[in-house]
């Protein structure tokens, strides 16, 4: 029998003391329950992904000292740990097999993954030879995050020289549907392989990627027999008994490390969905903003959905003492508005600070005298607006040194409904990638898992405004969300052509309004803050357009 464990961890990318201290005291828990074999995440002595820190060789360096340093707490145990291994001038996506206190393996990732947020080949050299070794007659076979994605000969070629358990670590970032499919390949995987496979995978936020964990175990008959939690550092551990062809799961002490799981007071099942993304978005703002060294942060507070989203997700991630909105009435705010923002932030149990830009305003419309035509409100002066409130929040951020959260949600980026240097200004855009529909379902499930109201009911039931000039609607400027979000999917995440959109059933001209407000809004997106990923294809690293671009698909038509 051998007793393996998998870690969920959350290292930070380029703190390699905080890293090791992370390996080290799983390691020591590992063996207070007599764990055999430790089974750490890919790259966790870096982070992931390193970028181009690994053309720094003081980066490189640093991390095989912490390799080596790791290698003296292994007594009476084997450890399994990502870093990355240097050879003759080329890099690698590595693993060092650790045993007794002895290096005793190194492992090269095979295939190195080139697609959306993955930019591999840039960094590594692909790993020529596989990797087998022993642990109590059992035969094991070492892989590397893609290494299991693709389909080429390497299980097979396991399952030939009699391995009986494939280990695989990994980094691989939620989106949504992602758990569903790296579920649903490890079982096949498994099954068309007839191999034991032990899944361990990263957890935590870095920059606009949140690794979601999901560790398993899954046996060879394609069956889970262990699964870690969503979204929390934790160890499992399972004992395989080759005899009986049989796991089990063995219960084992944990390490408490302050995880960001959402606990639903409500156990119904109606919200998986919007449960899974909340809670991305949630352990991806408290990393972002406690591994880049901020202790507070301010939210605009403006009384509707995407501000008072973006707060309660704040306020779930670091706690309300750590959160302030700031709420910046004009001569078109809203009472309700008004009111609304002071229920949300007594609701959440937040600071909010009231600083009126009208007067501010009318300052900003003297100065410019002549240069503006002041007889009609244009987009200009709505953006000026937008812009007294960006100079705020960022004077206050400046002074304070806490970060502004922005709170444009997806729609709004994809057809440029938002001002650069306005409500765009800021640090951190924690719902960028959240469409408008969805930003809805979220606040429902944040009242829900409370079983009681957070977000005012009114705040939910009003139409949405900018609130920039009399009477204003989001209809006035875009189709209804739940017509705009669906075209918007099938373009951005699906890629479908006019023609294939028009043939789901939607109207020529809005088609065609919509997909030229998303071409012409490149400019605007790429100079928004980063925000965190929780579709499978976002504004970014996933799709990179050209902002100088005379080619449209729009003229054909």
């Amino acid at each position: 029998m051998v007793k393996l464990a998998l870690v969920q961890a959350n290292p930070t990318l380029g703190d390699f003391v905080g890293n090791i201290k992370i390996i080290c005291d799983f390691i020591r828990v590992a063996r207070l329950n007599k764990v055999d074999l430790l089974i750490f995440p890919e790259l966790m002595i870096t982070g992931y992904p390193p970028e181009d820190m690994v053309f720094l060789p003081d980066f490189i360096e640093s991390n095989r000292r912490a390799l080596q340093s790791i290698v003296s707490e292994t007594s009476d145990i084997t450890v399994v740990v990502g870093f990355i291994d240097e050879s003759n001038g080329d890099l690698f996506n590595a693993a060092a097999i650790i045993s007794d206190t002895k290096e005793v393996g190194i492992y090269h990732k095979i295939s190195l993954p080139n697609y959306g947020v993955f930019d591999e080949k840039r960094y590594f050299h692909s790993g020529e030879n596989k990797l087998i070794f022993s642990l109590d007659n059992f035969n094991l076979g070492l892989t590397i995050c893609e290494d299991i994605w693709d389909e080429g000969p390497l299980l097979k070629d396991y399952k030939k020289k009699g391995v009986d358990i494939v280990l695989n670590i990994s980094a691989s970032p939620f989106h949504i549907g992602k758990q569903e499919e790296r579920y649903t390949l490890l079982t096949k995987r498994a099954r068309d392989n007839d191999v034991c496979i032990a899944y361990s995978n990263m957890v935590g936020g870095q920059d606009e990627l949140v690794y979601d964990g999901n560790s398993m175990f899954i046996d060879s008959n394609g069956n889970l027999a262990a699964k870690a939690d969503s979204f929390a550092e934790q160890l499992i551990c399972v004992e395989f008994n080759k005899v009986l062809d049989k796991i089990k799961v063995i219960e084992v002490s944990n390490i408490d490390r302050n995880n960001s799981s959402i606990n639903t007071k409500n156990n119904q099942t109606n919200y998986e969905l919007e449960r899974d993304v909340y809670q991305a978005l949630v352990l991806g703002t408290k990393d972002y903003v406690l591994k880049n060294g901020f202790t507070k942060v301010l939210v605009a507070l403006s009384g509707g959905i995407d501000s008072s989203l973006v707060a309660s997700v704040a306020v779930d991630a670091i706690g309300k003492d750590n959160v302030v909105g700031v709420a910046m009435p004009s001569q078109y705010s809203s009472v309700s508005s008004l009111e609304d923002a002071s229920s949300l932030s007594n609701n959440l149990g937040i600071d909010l600070w009231r600083i009126p830009i009208k007067e501010t305003y009318y300052e900003f419309l003297n100065t410019l005298g002549d240069h503006l035509n002041n007889d009609s409100i244009t987009i200009a002066h709505e953006n000026l607006q937008s812009r007294i409130r960006g100079v705020v929040m960022m004077t206050l951020s400046n002074y304070l040194g806490w970060l502004v959260l922005t709170t444009g949600n997806k729609s709004e980026f994809a057809v440029g409904y938002g001002t650069l240097y306005g409500d765009m200004a800021g640090g951190y855009s924690i719902i960028k990638d959240v469409y408008k529909s969805l930003v809805y379902r979220l606040a429902e499930f944040r009242n829900f898992k409370e079983e009681k109201i957070i977000i005012p009911v009114s705040i939910l039931e009003k139409p949405p405004s900018a609130e920039l000039r009399p009477n204003q609607k989001d209809l006035d400027s875009l189709p209804p969300y739940s017509i705009l979000d669906p075209i918007l999917e099938l373009y951005i995440e699906s890629n479908f052509t006019i023609d294939q959109i028009l043939k789901q059933g939607f109207e020529k001209k809005t088609v065609l309004h919509v997909l030229n407000l998303v071409d012409k809004s490149e400019y605007k997106r790429r100079q928004a803050p980063p925000g965190i990923k929780i579709s499978g294809r976002n504004f970014g690293r996933d799709r990179r357009m050209p902002i100088i671009n005379k080619y449209s698909h729009l003229d054909k038509q």
